[in-house]
């Protein structure tokens, strides 16, 4: 019973080591290779950020014109009723969307890692450095906005260089929240935001930069996170296909995502691997 209890506890602790600070800080000598270092916030940005929404608004409206659902309101005897406007898209049909606007697809899949469970892989196509690759979801939070709760035993919380906190967690209580800020954000007929991604057939693929695994010694990193605002002249239309939401209405500031951008050429078949730490030096 122990034996079992601990190897259990091991198999959790290797996912969970590298988003505990002590560990972390006392292993960054014996594991250089695996950290993303760079002189000033400024160059944290492979690309600059309207490379990243150009691609993006790119993606969207070729979901968008593919038959990606949104509910219109119609008049009806004096009320308003909701109806589709066009049929719910599958899998299939959203991937060859994806490769028809970006050139490549990812998806998921069980990791080449040992006992790093799922990871992200390039299923068809190939990716250009410089691409954005993946997108990371969840709710955004603000540095001084509460987190307790859902960060327990939870290792999806991504932190952004300036301290705003992402719930990538597709599971209990996180997402629970994020259905609920979502539906608050609603704009008439128009989502503000994705839920598809709590699912397993996201209507957004690029939805699952939380499944990229740390890179190692053996496997350097392809891609990189990076963080992106979006800008208030993102089409309204298509924030329906955006995975974030902010966890409070009254954040006065634009939505946090956070991207994940290749480092070089990407061939169909390669998993993608990320540095979990950035050194601002």
């Amino acid at each position: 019973m122990f034996r079992i209890t601990l190897e259990r506890f091991l198999i959790k602790w290797k996912s969970y080591r590298h988003r505990f600070v002590p560990w972390v800080a006392l292993n960054f000598s014996k594991n250089e290779k695996t950290l993303r270092q760079v002189k000033e916030r400024s160059q944290d940005k492979l690309v600059p950020d309207e490379e990243v929404f150009q691609s993006l608004r790119k993606l969207f409206r070729v979901f968008r014109r593919h038959g990606a659902h949104h509910e219109e309101l119609h008049p009806f005897n004096n009320h308003f009723h909701r109806q589709r406007t066009s049929h719910e898209v599958t899998p299939a049909c959203v991937h060859d969307a994806m490769l028809q606007s970006l050139g490549f697809c990812i998806d998921r899949k069980p990791s080449t890692l040992p006992f790093a469970g799922t990871g992200v892989f390039i299923t068809r196509g190939f990716v250009p450095k410089g691409a954005t690759v993946a997108m990371y979801p969840g709710t955004v939070y603000q540095a001084y906005e509460p987190i307790l709760l859902q960060s327990i035993r939870n290792p999806f919380v991504f932190r952004c260089i300036d301290g705003v906190l992402v719930d990538g967690n597709d599971k209990g209580i996180s997402k629970m929240v994020y259905k609920s800020c979502s539906g608050r954000d609603r704009i008439g007929p128009f989502m503000m935001s994705d839920t598809s991604w709590l699912t397993d057939s996201p209507q957004n693929p690029l939805a699952v930069g939380q499944y990229v695994n740390n890179c190692s010694n053996e496997w350097p990193a392809n891609v990189c996170y990076q963080e992106f605002d979006v800008p208030d002249k993102f089409p309204t239309e298509l924030r329906q296909y955006l995975p974030n939401v902010n966890y409070s209405q009254d954040t006065q500031r634009p939505l946090r995502c956070v991207v994940l951008v290749s480092l070089r050429d990407i061939r169909a078949g390669e998993e993608l691997f990320s540095n979990y730490y950035t050194i601002v030096h």
